[in-house]
């Protein structure tokens, strides 16, 4: 691993630990929700992940924080990949 590699892979670690324990939709709450939580798919902590492992810690949390402010009551949600 080269060591600009490891902001990124220290990142994707965070986001892992967060779906892990405090994620309404992936971690110990989400029992609560069988339905799931978020109105997006993939969730916003899942897309985020997805776009850093795609295009790097800048672009893909830039766009992974585009992601959770477009997340308000009225937005419309649904499937809305990576792309």
């Amino acid at each position: 691993m080269k060591i600009y590699h490891i902001p990124k892979e220290i990142a994707l670690v965070i986001i892992k630990g967060y779906q892990k324990t405090l994620s309404p939709d992936h971690g110990i709450f989400k029992h609560r929700f069988p339905q799931g939580y978020c109105k997006y798919d993939p969730s916003c902590s899942e897309y985020t992940y997805q776009a850093i492992t795609k295009y790097g810690l800048v672009k893909g949390g830039i766009m992974g924080t585009y992601r959770i402010l477009r997340c308000n009551p009225f937005s419309k949600g649904g499937y809305d990949p990576v792309s």
